[in-house]
């Protein structure tokens, strides 16, 4: 039999604000346990919260940013569980009413083709703390500076139906917060983490299968393991007899594998009530419109234009407008440079290869997008070749020189393009040759261009890489073929 895989992703942001949703209490990340959490986030008798308006704005911008529905009122409610990290009993969340309703997002695949995938809606709501298990032997450490604090979880339709969708929708989610600037997106920090809705069917069906939640996974890539995992699992426990369960399950990366966590509850297990404490909130027209001006040029915008304007590929207009900061240094280095291509292949070469090698983010980069641009700027206009090109960016990267032009100067790499003097390098390599020309005289015809490339590495290696490689292949052709 064959099957079709089902899967839905909820993704949880952490939003950008610098105190919590409902306290003044402060987000910044790494602080020692427990220093940053005030009575609201503690839920102590007599402590009330207060929404924070910046939280609003940010989950409103995102519905904008996906063409979601935004309802006028979204009213906040309690989801009542108990577990050690939750002091309050409870988590504020919106169950019925939530701030941004349905949208979608547009991912795009290996092979340059693009799907939509629903957004059924987004819902803000407040963090639970931390358990802490490996420094307390027999014991667990609770950690609530993560209490209160302001997350939008992003509830997709099952729309996606292999693990690559999976992980191209997660990553143009990330896309999108990091672009409008309302969540870091870092994922090791746990600012962006998704549970992962997996279920099977036979092909053609259209009822779902029973589906399995694998919670809090925290990588593009543990995303595509985990759900590989699972549906594997999936298929072999229904074709050996046994049926799906409805519950949570963990991802275990070490051992590349989900592994049950508990039964999965239903809402009603919740006991989901409207939180007395907080009004509804409500949204006018002149409100939204607003925020639209706020708005910067989106990921797919920024695709487009750069086709549509820039003559990019599609394959390179998406790799650089994945990410905003990259998209920014491509552009800067684009307007020094004039030719987008160009631009276009050093990001996502040299500079990219570079900054990996040394685990550097983009804006980290010894190399600015000034100088960048000004390097491909001499390669364009014909003052260095590709080789020489690489030795200046070498040189910029160790901070040997300020501009491509002080490292060309400084190096001598500027490239000879006067005819004369090539001519008399290629007269010198000949004459020290004879071996070779005569190999090359008694060559068959089509054979003879394969031959010609040890004449043109002698050249440029007199030159040091400096001739015009261009002239050296046309003037070497001109003078080897007159021996004839």
């Amino acid at each position: 039999m064959q099957w079709e895989t089902v899967i839905g992703l909820e993704v949880h942001v952490q939003l950008a604000t610098r105190s919590k949703i409902f306290s003044g209490s402060s987000t910044a990340f790494g602080s020692e346990p427990n220093t940053q959490a005030s009575a609201v986030d503690l839920g102590l008798p007599g402590s009330l919260p207060v929404l924070n308006e910046q939280a609003v704005a940010m989950a409103v911008q995102f519905g904008l940013a996906v063409h979601a529905e935004i309802p006028e009122v979204s009213v906040f409610d309690r989801k009542n569980y108990f577990y050690p990290d939750l002091p309050k009993g409870y988590q504020t969340s919106q169950m019925y009413h939530p701030i941004v309703g349905a949208g979608e997002v547009e991912i795009t695949l290996d092979d340059d083709v693009t799907k939509r995938i629903r957004i059924h809606h987004a819902h803000l709501e407040e963090d639970a703390g931390k358990s802490l298990h490996e420094d307390f032997q027999g014991m667990t450490g609770i950690d609530l500076n993560r209490a209160g604090t302001p997350l939008l979880e992003i509830v997709s339709e099952p729309d996606m139906r292999s693990a690559k969708e999976a992980a191209a929708y997660l990553k143009a989610i990330h896309s999108i917060v990091t672009y409008l600037g309302i969540s870091d997106g870092n994922m090791a920090e746990g600012s962006m983490r998704c549970d992962v809705n997996v279920s099977v069917r036979p092909k053609g069906a259209d009822a779902f299968g029973t589906r399995a939640e694998i919670k809090n996974v925290n990588s593009f890539r543990f995303v595509e393991r985990a759900i590989a995992f699972e549906v594997e699992r999936q298929i072999e426990l229904i074709e050996d007899g046994g049926k799906v369960v409805q519950e949570t399950r963990l991802f275990d990366p070490e051992r590349d594998e989900t592994r049950s966590m508990r039964t999965k509850e239903e809402a009603n297990d919740y006991r989901y009530f409207p939180c007395p404490d907080l009004l509804p909130v409500v949204l006018d027209q002149a409100y939204l419109d607003h925020l639209k001006t706020l708005l910067p040029e989106l990921p797919a915008d920024k695709r487009a234009r750069f086709q549509n304007e820039l003559g990019l590929s599609a394959y390179d207009a998406n790799v650089l407008a994945t990410s905003r900061e990259m998209a920014e240094f491509f552009e800067e280095a684009y307007q020094v440079c004039g030719d987008a291509k160009q631009a276009a292949n050093w990001v996502q070469g040299e500079l990219s290869g570079a900054l990996n090698r040394e685990n550097l983010a983009i804006h980290q980069s010894p190399v600015s997008a000034q100088q960048l641009g000004g390097l491909i700027e001499r390669v364009v206009d014909g003052t260095i070749n590709g080789k020489a090109a690489k030795e200046v960016f070498q040189a910029l990267w160790n901070g040997q020189g300020g501009s491509a032009d002080e490292v060309i100067e400084s190096k001598g790499l500027k490239q000879v393009t006067d005819s004369g003097a090539i001519e008399a390098m290629i007269d010198q390599v000949i004459a020290e040759s004879p071996a070779q020309v005569a190999q090359y005289r008694d060559a068959e015809p089509d054979k003879r261009g394969k031959m010609i490339g040890y004449f043109v590495g002698q050249v440029m290696k007199a030159s040091r890489g400096t001739a015009n490689p261009q002239q050296v292949n046309g003037l070497l052709k001109q003078k080897l073929d007159a021996l004839l």
